[in-house]
């Protein structure tokens, strides 16, 4: 078939293949022109909308921008206050700290220098145990050292009238000390010659064997020493019927009546009583209330008599004080009877004072009558 071949007819017009052709070539071109023009549009109105939703979103996103802006600067406010609070707290805390710091360690200080100040007597004190121990080991010196005890607790605690040290009996025997008994010619016996020796082998006693035989030493010790103050110091009429044995250590005393109950009640059986130094004191402070006692029973008559010459003194003085009570009586009615004279000086200087120099003649030849008859 040819283009130029007609093969419609409209009317009169006739259309070939080709005219066709281009006619539907150019409604393909005006369709798909169509086309592009609509999907033109549509791809406008999309980006119209896309633009929008875009500027929106900007507008969101400014918006949540400026927000988080604000909130960002209000946060780093709050974070900054926040953080001076703190700050403040912490350093008001660790000056607070400080000074406690500072406190507990000069307190630290004190205790340490009050530890050393110990340490130091501690020291001291080791040495002057170890003094003590030579002593005590020696018999010579211990007994000195027992006596100078006993000395100072005596005269610590009693007047110098009321004891002797180292005084003669009638069978020739000089005890440690003797104290007079108020009310009574018997003497206290005190004895400060404590054997020592058997304590100190018991505490070097390690078996069983060498424990007894130190045991039974000590035991034999002080048993023999009590059975000579016993028969050396008591004697009828002259001494007390008991005597004291002392002990010038607190812990030996204390091992003596945990451990060895046996002894003292034999030396209780013989009159002895075994004190150490807490129980002698309160043994001498007992005895000085009952020298006191003595004291003031003694004086109770002079007491009596000089209240009795009290109140005789009382007694003038109460009649001088009323005999000054009526020497002031009179003085006082002359004082007042002065007062009145004063009072009528007083208002005729004032009518001096208010006169009429007028009238001065009438008044003289009133007065003068009356000055005359006084007169």
């Amino acid at each position: 078939m040819h283009l130029d071949q007609i093969i419609l007819r409209i009317g009169e017009t006739p259309f070939t293949l080709l005219d066709i052709m281009v006619a539907g070539a150019a409604l393909m071109l005006v369709l798909l022109l169509a086309a592009l023009i609509s999907a033109w549009r549509v791809q406008a109105r999309r980006a119209s909308n896309l633009e929008y939703r875009l500027a929106e979103i900007t507008g969101h996103l400014r918006g949540f921008a400026e927000q988080a802006q604000g909130s960002q600067a209000e946060l780093a406010r709050t974070v900054e206050t926040r953080l001076d609070q703190v700050s403040h707290r912490l350093g008001l805390g660790l000056h607070d700290q400080a000074e406690r710091t500072g406190q507990s360690l000069t307190h630290l200080y004190e205790r340490l220098a009050v530890i050393d100040a110990a340490q130091k007597n501690l020291t001291n004190l080791s040495s002057e145990m170890v003094s003590l121990k030579d002593i005590l080991a020696n018999k010579q010196t211990r007994g000195a050292y027992g006596q100078g005890r006993m000395e100072a607790i005596v005269r610590d605690g009693l007047h110098g009238g009321a004891y002797a040290f180292q005084p003669a009996l009638s069978n020739a025997t000089r005890p440690d000390c003797l104290i007079k008994l108020p009310d009574s010619e018997l003497r206290l016996v005190i004895d400060a010659k404590f054997p020592l020796e058997a304590f100190n082998a018991l505490k070097l006693a390690r078996g069983d064997g060498e424990i007894k035989s130190a045991q039974a030493r000590l035991r034999s010790d002080v048993l023999k020493h009590v059975k000579d103050i016993s028969e050396k110091y008591l004697i009828a009429g002259e001494t007390h019927e008991t005597a004291i044995m002392f002990v010038p250590s607190e812990s030996i005393y204390a091992d003596l009546y945990e451990h060895f109950e046996d002894v003292i009640q034999k030396a209780h059986r013989a009159r002895v009583i075994i004190a150490s130094p807490n129980v002698l004191m309160l043994l001498i402070q007992t005895m000085q209330a009952i020298f006191k006692d003595v004291a003031m029973r003694e004086q109770a008559g002079l007491i009596q008599i000089e209240v009795v010459r009290l109140l005789e003194d009382v007694g003038r003085l109460q009649e001088r004080v009323g005999d000054l009570q009526k020497h002031f009586g009179a003085a006082n009615a002359d004082l007042d009877k002065l007062n009145i004279s004063a009072d009528k000086i007083a208002k005729r200087s004032l009518r001096i004072e208010s006169m009429d120099l007028e009238e001065t003649p009438r008044l003289v030849a009133i007065e003068k009558p009356r000055l005359v008859e006084r007169g």
